[in-house]
C-alpha cells in the first residue's frame, strides 16, 4: 500500500495512537511496529478504495462494506487468517481510540468478526523430558562455565516460568537469587516469582565458574567474550540437546515456560495463581497456555467456583 495516500491528519492520528500505547500501555517495540504496519495498511487501503483521503471522523465510522473489502483484499494478496485477525485487532484498537476523540460511532468496525483460524496450542515437554533437557544442555559446551550458564538459564525457564528475555534481563544484582524474584515482563507488568532451590543452586554454580566480572548493573548471563548473552545461543544448545534426546522441534526455550505452567496445573495448582506467576493479563491466555485435558480443567473449575 502507498503510505502517501494517507492524509497528514491520519498520519498524525496514527502517531498519536502509537505514542499513547507506548507511554500509557507500555507496549513493546516489536508490538508497536506490527500495529503501525497493520493500521497503515488499513488507512492506505481506505484512501485508495474511496478514491481520496478521508477525514478522521469518516475513518472512525466506515461502513461494513469497506471493512469487508479490505479483509477480502488482504486475503487475496496471501495474508493468512491468523495475520488478518491480528491486523483487524489493531484496526479495532486504533478505531476505538480515534472514535473517542472524534465523537464518532465505531460500532461497525468494533462489531466485525475476524476470520476463523486454528490457534496453535503450545506443546510442553513431559516432566521427565524437561529434566532430561536440563541435564543434556549441560553436556553441550566444552567450557565448564558455559555449560553451567546454559543449565542455569534453562533451569530458570522451567523452574520459574520465565521468558527467555526475562531470564537474560537479570543483572548481577540478583545474585544470590532471593526466595522471590521481582520480574518485569510484557507491558512493563511486574510480578513476583518464587525461586526453587534448584534454580538458585544452578545460578550460584554459574557465578562461581564465570570468568567475567558480574557487576550489579550489568547482565548476569554473559557470552564467551563477556558481552550480554544472545538468546539464540540458548536456542541452539537446546536444539542440540533435543536432537540427542529425540525430542520434537517444538522443544524450544519457550516450551520450558509452557511446561512450567502445565506441570503446575497438573500437580494441583489453580489457574488464577498460575496466571499471576506467568504474568498473563487474561486468564484465557493461561488456559490456552497449559496443555491439560478437559477433565482436569473441569476439576479445577468445580473446586474453585463459588457455586460448585
Amino acid at each position: 500500500m502507498d503510505t502517501l495516500a494517507i492524509s497528514p491528519a491520519a498520519r498524525d492520528a496514527l502517531q498519536g495512537w502509537l505514542s499513547h500505547l507506548k507511554s500509557l500501555d507500555g507496549k513493546a517495540g516489536h508490538t508497536l511496529t506490527a500495529y503501525a504496519r497493520d493500521v497503515t495498511g488499513w488507512l492506505a487501503f481506505l484512501a485508495q478504495h474511496r478514491g481520496g483521503t478521508e477525514g478522521l471522523a469518516a475513518i472512525a465510522a466506515v461502513p461494513a462494506s469497506d471493512l469487508r473489502s479490505w479483509m477480502a483484499a488482504e486475503r487475496a494478496r496471501g495474508v493468512s487468517a491468523r495475520s488478518l485477525a491480528r491486523s483487524l485487532s489493531a484496526v479495532k484498537t486504533f478505531t476505538t481510540w480515534l472514535a473517542d476523540r472524534q465523537g464518532a460511532d465505531a460500532t461497525t468496525i468494533l462489531s466485525a468478526r475476524g476470520p476463523k483460524y486454528r490457534r496453535k496450542l503450545p506443546r510442553p515437554l513431559s516432566v521427565d523430558a524437561a529434566a532430561a533437557m536440563i541435564d543434556t544442555v549441560g553436556d553441550q559446551a566444552r567450557d565448564d562455565w558455559v555449560a553451567a550458564r546454559d543449565v542455569a538459564v534453562v533451569t530458570l525457564l522451567y523452574g520459574c516460568g520465565l521468558r527467555i528475555s526475562e531470564a537474560l534481563g537479570l543483572t548481577g544484582s540478583t545474585h544470590p537469587l532471593p526466595d522471590v524474584l521481582r520480574i518485569t515482563g510484557k507491558g512493563n507488568k511486574t510480578r513476583l516469582v518464587p525461586v526453587l532451590p534448584a534454580a538458585r543452586d544452578a545460578v550460584a554454580r554459574y557465578v562461581q565458574l564465570c570468568p567475567h566480572d558480574l557487576t550489579p548493573h550489568e547482565p548476569l548471563f554473559r557470552g564467551t567474550r563477556g558481552g550480554p548473552l544472545n538468546p539464540r545461543l540458548i536456542a541452539l544448545v537446546m536444539e542440540k540437546a533435543r536432537m540427542q534426546l529425540g525430542l520434537p522441534s517444538t522443544a524450544t526455550p519457550h516450551a520450558m515456560r509452557h511446561s512450567f505452567a502445565t506441570h503446575l496445573l497438573a500437580a494441583g495448582g489453580d489457574l488464577r495463581s498460575i496466571q499471576e506467576l506467568l504474568g498473563h493479563a487474561s486468564l484465557s491466555t493461561t488456559q490456552a497456555y497449559t496443555a491439560v485435558d478437559a477433565a482436569r480443567l473441569m476439576e479445577v473449575y468445580e473446586s474453585a467456583h463459588p457455586r460448585a
